[in-house]
C-alpha cells in the first residue's frame, strides 16, 4: 500500500527515525527485522521526497577506504535477494562496472587499489585495454591503458528499492508514517525524547536523524549546526541509440575518471552524470542560510547544460555513438555532502540518545549497509566493526558553513581525482582552530590537516623543493624528514602536539570512573600511564595517556581525531554509572610542545630551577613546574621513544615558551621537527598507533599490548570478561613487525601480505626506516605465520616484496637502553 493515512498510530516507540529515504528506510527494515518493536519512521511528505527519488542508483563494490567495502558489499548482496524476500520488483541490474585509467598516474593508483581489495572478499580485477574492449565494445580506446573492474556493480532504481525496504519494514513491523512533520525535538532529564508533530507527540528511547537535506533543520531543533550542503548534480538521459539497442547484452557502467563522469546504459539509451569542477558546480547555499523551502520534495532544480559541457564532450570523445543521440531527459537534483564526501553515522556527542544517517553523497550504495551497521550498534552497544571515517564527531565546532561550503566544492569537484596516500585538501582551511604557534611556523614547514587543526608534516630547508608534491612513490618530503628524525636521535628537536585532544576529570567518583572505563590500573599521583579503553567485546574503542595531577584529579589525552568519539564513549559511561564527576574538554585553550632528543634534559634545565634529572624526573612521572616563568605540566613521555617532555601549557603561552625553547637550545643545535618524522620514529621502537593497530577492528592481545591491560586488577572494567574469554580461546592472528626489501616505496598500511601465493593478512602501517635503511611495517598475520624469522610477502603498486618478521623493536626506546646500560649491557640502538 502506498499511500498511508496521516496517523500516529503510537504515542511510545523505542526508536523513532526522521526521514523517509533509502537510508531511513533501510534503518527501519533492519532494526525490526532484528526484533525491535516500536520501531517508528516519520516522514514529512511521502518516502523517497528529496535525493533519493531522482538519483542515478549506481551500486558498486568498489571504494578506496577499507571497512567502507563491507557496507557497499553487504548493500549489493542484500539488493540481490530483496525481491525475493519482499514480493517487490527492485530494477537491479549487474552488468558491472569499469574505472578507466588514461594515464600512468591513474594505473599506479589502479595498482595501490588492488593492493588493499586482496584481502576483501569482493571481487576485483586490474584488466587490460582489450578486456575492457571486449565488455564495452562502443569505447574509443585511444587514451585507454588499463580498467578497474568490479563484476558485481550495477544499478538500481532507487524508488523501488526504497519500497521493497519498505514493505519488509512493514512485514517485520514498524510503522512508516507519513505525511508526518517532525516540528520539534525536546529531550528529557533521563535522556528520552519527545517529537513533537502536528498529530501529537511521541516518546521515544532514541532518535535517528536520516533527514537528507533536511538534517540541519532537525540538528538545529535541539542546538546542533550539522556541516551538510546541498550540492547541485546533473546527469543525462539519451534516446535509444540503434548501437547500443544492437548488444546482446548490457554494458557495464564506465566511470571515466579523467574526464569525471558516470554513464551506464539505460533501456537502449545511455544516462551519463558529471562531476564539474568546483569552480563551476553549483550550491543550494540559500538553503543552508534560510532553510529548505517548505514545499520541496520531489522537485528538481533547472538544468544547465553550459556548466557540464566539458565532460559532455569528453563523453562524446570516450562513447562516440553519443554524437548522434538526442538527449531526451535532463535531471539536476539536490544531494546532500559533508566537507569530505563521506557520510555522518552514529550517536552525537554532547546529546544523548540522538543518532545521525546524514551527509549521503551516496545514499544508495550506502543503504542496505548503514542500515545494518546501525542497526547492530543500536541493538548491540558498539559497533559490528569500525567505522571512524563516519564518525559524526570529527567535525566540531570549527566545521563552520563557510568551511562546509569550501569543501563541498571542493569534494564534489574532487569526487574522481587521484587518491594518494598522505592526501591533503586545502579548501577551507585553516580553520579558527589553530594552535598558538601557526603564524610562527606557517611559512616554515608543510602544513598537515588534522580534525580542524594545522600541524606541520615536515620542515623546509634551503635548497629543499618545498610544498605538497603528492605520490605513490619516494617524494619531496623523504629526505627532509630523514633530516628530522636524524635531529631527534643525535640532538634535541621540538615538535607542536597541540592538536592533541586533552580532558580533565576530577570529582568525587573519578578514581571510580577512571578505574572501570580503563584496561590499564590508576597511575598514581604525579604519574602517568598508557591506558586503553576497550568496547565490551574486547575490542579497542581508544587509547589514552592518563595522568593523576592531583588527588583524584585527571588529564586525560588523546590523538586529535579522536578528541570527540573519545569524550562521547566517557560522557555516556558517566551517565550509564551515575559517577559523580566532573569531566571539562580543554583541547582548544591547551597548547602542547614535544621536546625530544638526547639533548631535551639538557636544553630545559636552562629554563627551570626545578631537578629534570634522570633520579628525580623519571620516566612517566608527571608534575607542575615553571619554565622561563611559564606555568606548564611537564610529563616525561614521548612518542619519539627518545628522551622527552610534553608540556602542556595555555594556548596564548605557546608563543612565548617556544621562543624561550629554541633560544635556550642553540648550542645544542636545536630544530624543529614534524608528524611524518614522529611516526618513523614511532614505528622503529614498535610504538602501537590508534586507528592503525588497533580500534574496534582488534583486541589489544592480538595487537601486542598485553602490557597495558591488567586483567586481574580488581576493578570490572569494560570489556574485561570479554577479554578473558578471547585469551581463553587462544588467538587466530597476530600483530607482525616487518623489514621489507623495496625500491622507491614504501608501506603505508592496508597493503595485502603474502605466503604461499595467498593472501594471508594486511599492513596497518609503515614507513622507510631511516636507521635500518630498509622500508618497516607492522602488519596482521595468522599466528602460525607472526614468529620471528617467517618470510612473507608484501605487495606494493602491484609487485610483490620480500619480508621478514624481526623482533621488536627495530631500535630500544631510550628508558630501555638507560636501563640495559646501568646493568653494564650495552644496548643496540
Amino acid at each position: 500500500e502506498e499511500n498511508s493515512s496521516p496517523s500516529l498510530g503510537k504515542d511510545r516507540a523505542d526508536t523513532v527515525i526522521i526521514g523517509g529515504g533509502c537510508v531511513g528506510v533501510s534503518l527501519a527494515y533492519h532494526l525490526s527485522k532484528a526484533g525491535m518493536k516500536n520501531v517508528v519512521l516519520l516522514e514529512k511528505s511521502e518516502l523517497t521526497a528529496g535525493s533519493t527519488w531522482h538519483a542515478a542508483g549506481l551500486t558498486t563494490y568498489f571504494h578506496p577506504g577499507i571497512n567502507l567495502k563491507k557496507i557497499h558489499s553487504y548493500s549489493i548482496k542484500l539488493y540481490e535477494r530483496l525481491e525475493e524476500e519482499t514480493g517487490q520488483v527492485v530494477g537491479f541490474h549487474q552488468p558491472g562496472s569499469i574505472r578507466i585509467a588514461s594515464t600512468p598516474t591513474r594505473v599506479d593508483e589502479f595498482k595501490y587499489q588492488m593492493t588493499r581489495a586482496g584481502w576483501h572478499p569482493t571481487e576485483q580485477y586490474l584488466i587490460t585495454p582489450e578486456k575492457v574492449q571486449e565488455l564495452f565494445p562502443l569505447l574509443n580506446m585511444d587514451t585507454v591503458l588499463a580498467g578497474l573492474y568490479n563484476p558485481g556493480d550495477g544499478h538500481i532504481d532507487p524508488y523501488s528499492l526504497t519500497m521493497a525496504l519498505a514493505a519488509g519494514a512493514r512485514k517485520y513491523g514498524a510503522q512508516l508514517n507519513y505525511p508526518v512533520q517532525v516540528t520539534n525535538l525536546n529531550c528529557r532529564s533521563d535522556g528520552t525524547w519527545e517529537v513533537e508533530t502536528p498529530l501529537g507527540v511521541i516518546q521515544t528511547k532514541r532518535v535517528v536523524n536520516a533527514a537528507g537535506f533536511w538534517a540541519r533543520e532537525i540538528g538545529k531543533m535541539i542546538g546542533l549546526q550539522h556541516p551538510l550542503i546541498p550540492v547541485h548534480h546533473q546527469y543525462i538521459v539519451t534516446s535509444s541509440i540503434p548501437e547500443v539497442k544492437a548488444l546482446k547484452r548490457e554494458l557495464p557502467v564506465i566511470r571515466d575518471l579523467e574526464g569525471s563522469y558516470y554513464l551506464r546504459q539505460e533501456r537502449d539509451g545511455l544516462l551519463f552524470g558529471p562531476y564539474e569542477r568546483q569552480e563551476k558546480m553549483k550550491l543550494q547555499d540559500s538553503w543552508v542560510t534560510n532553510g529548505v523551502p517548505p514545499g520541496f520534495g520531489k522537485e528538481l532544480f533547472e538544468s544547465d547544460l553550459d556548466r557540464i559541457m566539458e565532460h559532455v564532450e569528453a563523453a562524446m570523445e570516450m562513447v562516440p555513438v553519443l554524437k548522434q543521440a538526442d538527449i531526451i531527459n535532463t535531471v539536476a537534483g539536490p544531494i546532500t555532502y559533508s566537507p569530505d564526501i563521506l557520510p555522518m553515522v552514529g550517536p552525537h556527542q554532547g546529546v544523548r540518545n540522538y543518532w545521525v544517517a546524514i551527509g549521503f553523497g551516496y545514499g544508495i550504495i550506502h543503504a542496505g549497509g548503514i542500515g545494518k551497521y546501525l542497526s547492530d550498534w543500536i541493538l548491540e552497544g558498539e559497533p559490528p566493526f569500525d567505522l571512524i571515517e563516519l564518525d559524526p564527531n570529527r567535525y566540531g565546532k570549527w566545521a563552520t558553513t563557510e568551511y562546509t561550503a569550501a569543501k563541498a566544492r571542493e569534494s564534489y569537484g574532487f569526487n574522481n581525482i587521484v587518491g594518494y596516500p598522505k592526501e591533503e585538501r586545502f579548501a577551507g582551511r585553516p580553520t579558527e582552530r589553530v594552535s598558538g604557534l601557526y603564524d610562527l611556523l606557517k611559512s616554515k614547514c608543510s602544513m598537515g590537516f588534522h580534525a580542524g587543526w594545522e600541524q606541520p608534516h615536515w620542515f623546509y630547508k634551503p635548497g629543499d623543493e618545498t610544498g605538497y608534491k603528492p605520490s605513490f612513490r619516494r617524494t619531496n618530503w623523504f629526505d627532509p624528514v630523514g633530516r628530522e628524525y636524524k635531529q631527534v636521535m643525535e640532538k634535541v628537536g621540538v615538535i607542536d602536539l597541540s592538536p592533541f585532544g586533552k580532558f580533565k576529570v576530577k570529582g568525587t567518583d573519578s578514581v571510580k570512573l577512571v578505574d572501570h572505563l580503563f584496561a590499564n590500573v590508576i597511575p598514581k599521583v604525579g604519574s602517568t600511564n598508557i591506558s586503553h579503553m576497550l568496547t565490551p567485546r574486547g575490542k579497542v574503542y581508544a587509547e589514552l595517556t592518563v595522568s593523576q595531577l592531583y588527588p583524584g584529579e585527571f588529564m586525560l589525552v588523546t590523538g586529535s581525531g579522536s578528541e570527540l568519539h573519545d569524550l562521547r564513549w566517557i560522557e555516556e559511561e558517566v551517565v550509564r554509572g551515575g559517577y559523580k564527576v566532573d569531566i571539562e574538554n580543554m583541547t582548544d585553550e591547551m597548547g602542547v610542545l614535544g621536546v625530544a632528543g638526547p639533548y631535551a634534559r639538557h636544553v630545559l634545565q636552562k629554563l627551570t630551577t626545578e631537578d629534570l634529572s634522570d633520579s628525580s624526573f623519571k620516566f612517566l612521572q608527571s608534575r607542575h613546574l615553571k619554565l622561563c616563568d611559564i606555568a606548564v605540566t611537564a610529563v616525561r613521555i614521548s612518542y619519539t621513544g627518545e628522551l622527552g617532555w610534553e608540556l602542556y601549557h595555555k594556548k596564548e603561552d605557546s608563543v612565548a615558551l617556544y621562543s624561550a625553547i629554541m633560544e635556550a637550545g642553540q648550542k645544542e643545535q636545536i630544530d624543529n621537527f614534524g608528524t611524518y618524522a614522529l611516526n618513523a620514529l614511532r614505528l622503529e621502537k614498535g610504538f602501537r598507533a590508534w586507528g592503525a593497530e588497533m580500534n574496534c577492528d582488534t583486541n589489544p592481545l592480538e595487537a601486542g599490548l598485553e602490557y597495558f591491560i591488567k586483567l586481574n586488577k580488581p576493578a570490572d572494567f569494560i570489556g574485561k570478561q570479554a577479554l578473558k574469554q578471547i585469551k581463553e580461546k587462544g588467538l587466530k592472528r597476530r600483530l607482525a613487525y616487518l623489514t621489507l626489501e623495496t625500491e622507491n616505496v614504501d608501506p603505508e598500511g592496508n597493503e595485502s601480505v603474502w605466503h604461499n601465493g595467498k593472501v594471508i593478512g594486511n599492513t596497518t602501517s609503515g614507513c622507510f626506516s631511516y636507521s635500518a635503511q630498509q622500508s618497516l611495517a607492522f602488519a596482521y598475520v595468522p599466528t602460525e605465520l607472526s614468529k620471528v624469522g617467517q618470510n612473507l610477502e608484501v605487495e606494493l603498486l602491484g609487485k610483490n616484496y620480500s619480508a621478514t618478521v624481526i623482533q621488536e623493536p627495530l631500535v630500544l626506546t631510550e628508558p630501555t637502553r638507560t636501563h640495559l646500560q646501568r646493568k653494564g649491557r650495552s644496548p643496540k640502538v
